[in-house]
């Protein structure tokens, strides 16, 4: 056999192995796009109260990087969904229910009477954390956006649409 017919049919054979190669590696690593749930960073059921605001918050925030609905008492997200690993919204939970108690003890240490937690923005370097209380005060949607891709106010009015939803 020639030696150009060789390179030739060793070409195509290396061609079909690197094609082989690619198509396993695909399978073997799924690629979803940005921003499509998965089970792994859902935790809420449908069904909830707690986990229809949570869909409905990404339905309106579709952006955004996580969500939880969380009870004040407890301190337990009842719903939540992150798009970001590196966000657990549960471990968040617990963390900023404290931040709420503790702005409780400071308005009843104030003696600010008449005066309710509305909601408290916390400003990062590239992101926004918002923790927006229900009317009755025992629950908080946390949501946390990345500050150069949303506008605070549309995230302030997504989150008071769907406080009341929480009760």
């Amino acid at each position: 056999m020639p030696d150009d017919v060789k390179a030739k049919t060793y070409r195509k054979l290396v061609a079909r192995k690197l094609q082989e190669d690619a198509l396993k590696l695909q399978q073997a690593l799924p690629i979803t796009p940005p921003n499509t749930p998965s089970l792994a960073n859902m935790a809420y059921s449908k069904n909830s109260p707690a986990g229809q605001a949570v869909e409905a918050i990404i339905t309106d925030l579709p952006g955004l990087m996580a969500v939880a609905i969380v009870d004040v008492q407890s301190g337990m997200a009842l719903a939540s969904h992150s798009n970001t690993p590196s966000i657990n919204p549960e471990t968040a939970a617990a963390y900023n229910t404290e931040v709420v108690k503790q702005k409780q003890k400071a308005m009843a240490a104030l003696k600010l009477q008449g005066e309710t937690i509305e909601d408290i923005l916390i400003t990062l370097t590239n992101q926004l954390h918002l923790l927006k209380l229900n009317p009755a005060g025992s629950k908080f949607i946390y949501l946390v956006v990345n500050s150069r891709d949303t506008n605070l106010a549309i995230a302030r009015e997504v989150l008071r649409s769907h406080a009341a939803s929480i009760n």
